[in-house]
């Protein structure tokens, strides 16, 4: 192995201010009461440790000690009232720069140790759901069917009344024959016995209630006219009618 080769295990350190703050932390103090002459004594001897490598792979190690050089001759020697930086300032200004390296380190290992989505917990996954399929079964005979197609087609067919021709007796036809049979009869008469033979009329009992009807009217306008009186003993009793005298 070259040992001119310089072979640092830094542990995810990013430069000289990590190893400041890991000598720091091997005091076992609070890093606001650490002792800076210290710190820079085991920081010299550390890069003393390593002046045999090679210098420019190792340049922020030696400007970082130069610095601390710089800072600890300050601190030992009598402080000038005129001099400038302040050496108790630039060592408070270190402390502060390791508290903050401290806390951003300590926040970042909390924030990786966190449980991680995909590795130490898992979302849950979408549920699927249920399927559904429906599917009719009709059944029917052919009855059904028929007369379900009949109903449609009932709705859908034109309407068409036919008024079917028949026989019936007129009002004039009625006054007629009421005058005529009137004055044949003496005493009261039923207005049935005015109405034609029902086996002489070809429509049957249909054209009789028709000319009880038309003769019912036709009595009443004789009746009107004087020519008649009519008799009813109640109301839905049968009707008398006989010629006036």
């Amino acid at each position: 192995m070259d040992d001119a080769q310089l072979t640092l295990d830094l542990d995810g350190w990013e430069g000289p201010l990590d190893l400041l703050l890991s000598l720091a932390r091997g005091q076992k103090v609070d890093l606001r009461k650490i002792s800076i002459l210290a710190l820079v004594e085991q920081y010299l001897a550390y890069v003393e440790s390593a002046r045999a490598l090679k210098l420019e792979l190792a340049a922020d190690y030696l400007v970082m000690a130069a610095w601390l050089a710089y800072l600890k001759s300050a601190l030992l020697l009598p402080r000038d009232p005129l001099a400038e930086p302040d050496p108790e300032e630039l060592a408070l200004r270190l402390q502060l720069r390791l508290e903050r390296l401290s806390a951003m380190r300590e926040a970042g290992a909390r924030l990786m140790a966190r449980d991680r989505t995909g590795r130490d917990v898992f979302a849950r996954g979408a549920p699927e759901g249920l399927r559904t399929v429906r599917k009719a079964a009709w059944q029917a005979e052919i009855f059904d069917l028929i007369a379900a197609y009949g109903r449609i087609s009932a709705r859908t067919r034109p309407v068409m009344h036919v008024v079917a021709d028949r026989e019936v007796m007129t009002l004039e036809a009625a006054l007629e024959r009421v005058s005529m049979l009137v004055g044949e009869r003496i005493d009261w008469s039923v207005i049935e016995s005015f109405l034609p033979d029902a086996t002489m009329l070809q429509d049957g009992e249909r054209l009789r209630r028709s000319a009880l009807a038309s003769s019912f009217v036709a009595a009443l306008e004789l009746a009107r006219q004087g020519r008649i009186e009519l008799r009813q003993a109640s109301p839905f009793a049968p009707l008398y009618l006989r010629a006036r005298a």
